[in-house]
Formats: structure tokens, sequence, C-alpha cells
């Protein structure tokens, strides 16, 4: 909002007058796309603790009770809350009763926009919610469920202790990482005292590491029969346990995202899968949350980097259905629309092999829809591709920061004394460059995942129960005649749920008469059905197609009203009266 006042000595010694015809009248207006006059401030130019992420859902909560519950689903390995959010219309129905959205964040500590873009999506829901019609449709007919960090100690590990912009990916529960029989005793140490683990460069004949001759700032590998002249350590450090390797055990050093249920390998097939499946307080909670909200269907996991929305599977091999991968491809096909530089990519294909992963559990476990969304890519620099390696991708970031952060995000190379190396220096880029965005990027960020995730939440199923028929047969028998539509992409049941029978068939009722018969038709004009001979006044079938229908007779002894029903776990609920 532009305000113009005139200055105060100025204004006072005017009449009213004259004041009022020399200003420019002030009318507030808001941005397109932005929530109307929102109850709770929150500035999203910046990163929150986990504190401040508490703070920020208790103000939500208190702000929006009748379309919120906020839920501690257990603690962390260092006691913090992890904070589940539920974000509903109470009056149109119980949370359980309409399709669910999952969206979760943050499962690895130094990924940490993945929790502002998770709380972002509650603030911007439940901002909207009074003024934009179609974002108060979603908040009426589904249930979203969103989680901001799944891993808090790491969170607040990254954000107030010196680190890289990789570290630390792990939860906090203390690992012996170099087989030494000690646990964390060989962590990072801050040797330039400057707040950050940045690198350091050790002046060496021959070395395989040279300055480059682009940017004196950047370190770049020596060609190949060109003599080089440093050798580069990717952390400034010390060797605190003696056994020749600098920084080799630091907190925890496991992989939250490898400990799910769902084709895991041990640790020497896949490193950081921990003991065994759920074995870590954090993923426990959150399946024992996943496993008793059987109407999810939706899901979204906020990660980064590198401008990806990932499917699975997570392993070669791993089955696949040809129903659930046309679902997949309407979504993620919008998605690329959606988010500029974002590629639609499967797991183990277009990125590495992932044993024991939570979206691939979700997915063949449940039977629920999830993405990966890897937040942050690098063509957002300058808003062209970037290649890769160390080539223009570390030049792109060292000019990015020479032109737009000013500086901010490098530590200038100083020399300093290390007890065993002798001089070395120490410097490079910070940790919150290359794997996050800026403070004035980061906004763009959020808003554009979250529109994503919104959109798939938009496709759940829509239920619809239409065209009510009734023809009299004699002898006081009706011919009653209904379609059950589905006007979203994603059917009530998703492929893999219906082949594995993972979860149980959609009901479709009818009541008002004494049902003789009934079934289901294989066409809306088709006078033949498949006959249920079991209670066929409750017919069970495997799903309501996305887009599509599920046409059904019965032949009851009464004249009506009728009510008929739909039931479905994941799909929701409907009904009509004739």
């Amino acid at each position: 909002m532009t305000r113009i006042i005139l200055p105060l000595l100025i204004a006072a010694a005017l009449p009213l007058a004259a004041v009022s015809q020399n200003t420019v009248p002030v009318s507030p207006m808001k941005a397109a796309g932005a929530p109307n006059n929102p109850k709770v401030e929150v500035a999203w130019n910046r990163y929150y603790d986990h504190a401040a992420i508490t703070q920020v859902l208790q103000r939500l909560n208190r702000a929006y009770p009748d379309l919120t519950e906020l839920v501690s689903l257990g603690k962390s390995v260092m006691g913090k809350d992890i904070w589940m959010i539920r974000i509903t219309s109470k009056q149109t129905g119980d949370h359980l009763s309409k399709p669910g959205m999952f969206i979760n964040a943050n499962i690895h500590g130094n990924e940490i926009q993945a929790s502002e873009t998770a709380l972002y999506t509650a603030w911007y829901l439940l901002e909207s919610y009074a003024s934009n019609t179609w974002l108060r449709d979603l908040v009426d007919t589904k249930t979203f469920y969103i989680v901001p960090t799944q891993n808090p100690d790491s969170r607040d590990k990254f954000l107030k202790e010196p680190n890289t912009t990789n570290t630390p990916r792990s939860g906090q529960l203390p690992m012996d990482d170099d087989g030494d029989g000690q646990v964390d005793e060989d962590t990072f140490n801050d040797l330039d005292k400057d707040g950050h683990i940045t690198q350091m460069r050790i002046r060496v004949p021959g070395g395989r590491w040279k300055i480059s001759d682009r940017d004196p700032r950047m370190m770049v590998p020596a060609s190949a029969g060109e003599p080089g002249t440093h050798e580069v350590f990717w952390t400034e450090g010390l060797d605190m346990d003696g056994d020749g390797q600098i920084n080799d055990d630091n907190e925890g050093a496991y992989d939250a995202n490898r400990n799910w249920g769902w084709l895991w390998a041990p640790n020497y097939i896949q490193r950081g899968a921990h003991y065994y499946p759920f074995s870590l307080p954090e993923t426990k909670a959150i399946r024992d949350f996943v496993l008793a909200h059987p109407n999810l269907l939706g899901g979204q996991s906020y990660h980064n980097m590198g401008g990806m929305m990932l499917r699975g599977p997570g392993v070669e091999g791993d089955r696949r259905y040809a129903g659930d991968d046309r679902v997949y491809d309407v979504i993620g096909k919008k998605g690329e629309e959606m988010l500029p530089g974002y590629r639609y990519l499967i797991t183990y294909k277009d990125l590495y092999t992932v044993y024991g992963g939570e979206t691939d559990w979700m997915y063949a476990g449940l039977g629920i829809l999830p993405f990966v969304n890897e937040l942050w890519t690098q063509w957002n620099l300058f808003r062209r591709p970037a290649m890769g390696g160390f080539g223009r991708l570390g030049e792109d970031i060292y000019r990015f920061d020479e032109l737009l952060l000013f500086g901010d995000a490098f530590t200038p190379w100083s020399e300093v004394e290390h007890p065993t190396l002798g001089k070395v220096e120490v410097g490079g880029m910070r940790k919150y460059i290359g794997r996050i965005p800026p403070s004035f990027l980061l906004e763009e960020e959020l808003h554009r995942n979250m529109a994503f995730t919104l959109w798939h939440a938009y496709e759940l199923p829509v239920l619809e129960v239409s065209d009510i028929t009734t023809k009299s047969l004699g002898g006081g028998l009706t011919e009653v005649r209904a379609s059950v539509v589905n006007k979203r992409a994603i059917p009530t049941r998703l492929d893999v749920d219906v082949v594995n029978r993972i979860n149980r068939p959609d009901r479709i009722r009818i009541s008002g008469g004494t049902v003789i018969t009934g079934g289901i038709r294989t066409a809306y004009a088709c006078g033949r059905f498949t006959e249920q001979t079991h209670n066929p006044a409750e017919l069970v079938v495997d799903a309501i197609p996305g887009n599509g229908a599920v046409h059904v007779t019965w032949i009851v002894r009464g004249n009506g009203p009728f009510t008929v029903e739909v039931e479905s776990m994941k799909g929701g609920r409907a009904r009509a009266r004739k």
C-alpha cells in the first residue's frame, strides 16, 4: 500500500480543506493473490525456529477456532513437540468424513524452507477462507493435516549453530558414525569464529585444486595434466578424536527418510536406514498419525533442493499401476506449468534409489498419492538453466552473491593456524546459500509450491449422487436407478489400493423400501446389471473413478421417497433423495 502524506509542519499550517486537496486519499488495497487483512501477521521473507513456528500455529489456532485443531503428534529425540494443525470447516462435517490431504515438511533438518512452505500453506488457507470462494470450497470439502516440521531438533541446530548448507540432515539421536565406540565426538569446529562452517584450503604443490581464473573466491578442480596448487577440505574443523579424519562423527548421521516400512533395507545396503523401520521417535509419531486417519488420499512432502516434483517408486522394480500413473501425470504436468524451472520426475529413474522412503510407504502401503517437492532450483538465480558440476553452477552462485546479495553469503578467505595442518585458509559460501532461497525470493517459492499442493488437493474426489430415476414395475415394486459421479481426477481408491485390497471398498446404499435385488450397470443407459446377491441394499464397488461415475440399479418393494448415499473411506460422502 502506498501512502503519500504531506510533511507534518506543512499539514498543521494549512486549513483542513487545503490539506484534503493536496493529499492522495488513502484506500487500502491488497496485492492480487494476497489474503485480505490477515488476522495473523507473519513475515514470509525469513526463517523461523521451532519456538516461533509453535507461536504462529498457536496464533492461527486461536484466530480460527472453527477451522483448526492444533495437536502434538509426539516428541522428538530432544523432547520438542511435533505439531500438526488440522484445517477444515467444522460446520461441513467431521474431518474423517472428507478426503484428507497430508502435508509434511523438514524431515531433513537442514531443508528448512520446507517448514515455511507448509506453514505458509496453513496461514494462506485460513486467511483466505472468508474472501476466496475457491479456497473456501477446498477447506469446506477437504481436510488438511499439516506438519510444518518433522525434525525440529536439527532444524534448530541448523538455524542457531555453525553448520554447512548440508548439515545437519539427520536427527539428533547420538550415533557412532566412525565405529570407534564413541558418539558424536568429532563435530564441526568454527576455526575463524564467524558463526559458519565453511571450507579449508591449504597450499600444496601438485594439489588437485586451484583458484578459479574467473573468480578468485572460488576453488575449482585442476584440469587433467594441469598442476594444481591446493588441497580443499569441505568443512573447516579439527581431528578431535585423533583418527586422522576431520569432522567424521557429527550429530546423528542417520536418515529419517530411509526409516519407513516399505522396501526398507539395512544400513549396509543404504546408509542412514537406522536399526529397523520406525525405530526413530519422529517417524513412529508420523506413522501412528497416518494409520489413524484412513481418509488420507493426497500427500505432499516438502524437501530441498533441485526443483523437482518427485513421485515413486524409489526402487526400480517396485510395481507401478497404469491408472495411478495417469493421475500422477495430470498433477505433475500441471506442476511443471506452475513451478518454472521444476521438473516432474520418478525417484529411482531420474534421481537415485531410496529404500524405506516415507512417500513410498504411504503409496504402496496405504493407498495415498504423494509427491515430494525438492524446493528451490538454481534456475531461479538468473532465471535460466544452470549447468551442473563445478562450472557455471558455481559461477552462478558466486555471481549471484556479488550482484544481488552484496557479498552477504560469502566468508572471505582468511589465514588461521591449524593444530595439525599448520597454516590454512578458511572461507567460502555460508550455509544459507545454495540450498535455500534468499529472503527476496522466499515468498515466491512458498506460494508457488503451496499452489501446486492446493491443486493436488482440488483433484481429490468430489462425489455427487445424481440422476435418480424411479419406474413403477407393478405389484408394489419400483426400479430405482442412480449415478454416483466423481467430479475430480483422483479416484476414491487408487489402483494400488484396489489391486492389493489395502482399504475397504466404497459403499452405495439405498433406503426407503425393501430391496429385492440390486447391482451395478456397465453404462448409464444399459438395462443390464451385475447383481449383488448378498445385502443388495448396500452395493460394494471398488472405486468411483476419477472424472467418472458408477451407475446402480435396485428393485425395491415400496414407492419411496428413496435416499441414495455413497460412503468412501478416502473419497468422502454424498447423498440425494427422490
